[in-house]
This record gives structure tokens, C-alpha cells and sequence, in this order.
């Protein structure tokens, strides 16, 4: 009897020890899916940024056509201004007050008429 009592004894202290089992996680995507959402986020970042360059360049570009184009309007408005001051400024009778005040008299003999052809 006394072994088995022995036995008793010594099957208490065996401790069992279990085995922890890590589980793996998966994923839902795999690593190419991954790459491949990647590099279409960067082709999506790279496209916007593209389009927000030409567009800030359209918008610059317009910005100097109109410019230009109320320069050339300033422009016009002071050519005909200056078209129309020749215009009164060389008319008969302005010349002749001009040349009576530099003291010059008209000379009908000195006067030839040229005819056009």
C-alpha cells in the first residue's frame, strides 16, 4: 500500500503546463492588395496635384491676358484722344492764329496752287 500512496503523492505535484497557441490574425487583404491600394493613393495624389498645378496656372495665364487686355483698351482710348487733339490742333484757322502770334502775314503772291493729279 505504501507505493500507492506514493503515487498518489507524486501525481499532484506534476504540474502540467499548457501550451499557450498564439493565433494568427489575418488580414482581409493580402500584401499585393495592400501594394496595389497603395500605389493607386499615390497615383490619385499625384494626379490631383497635377490638376491643381494646371489649374493655378490657367488661372494666372487668364489673369494676365485681362490685364493685357485693359492695358491695350487704356491704350486705344489715349491713341484716339491723341487722334483727335492732331485733328483739332491742324485745322486752317489754328495754324493761321499760330502764325499771326509768331508774327507771320500771308503773302498772296508767294502762295502757288499745286494741283492734284
Amino acid at each position: 500500500m505504501m507505493n500507492t500512496a506514493k503515487k498518489v503523492e507524486q501525481n499532484p505535484s506534476v504540474q502540467v503546463t499548457q501550451k499557450k497557441v498564439l493565433k494568427k490574425r489575418s488580414s482581409p487583404f493580402t500584401l499585393g492588395e495592400k501594394v496595389i491600394a497603395a500605389v493607386f493613393a499615390a497615383f490619385v495624389c499625384f494626379a490631383s496635384l497635377h490638376i491643381i498645378t494646371a489649374q493655378a496656372e490657367i488661372y494666372s495665364t487668364n489673369k494676365d491676358i485681362q490685364q493685357l487686355e485693359s492695358d491695350v483698351l487704356a491704350q486705344e482710348n489715349v491713341n484716339n484722344d491723341l487722334t483727335i487733339q492732331v485733328s483739332q490742333m491742324s485745322t486752317y484757322e489754328r495754324v493761321w492764329e499760330k502764325a499771326k502770334e509768331l508774327g507771320l502775314t500771308l503773302n498772296d503772291s508767294n502762295v502757288k496752287v499745286v494741283q492734284q493729279p
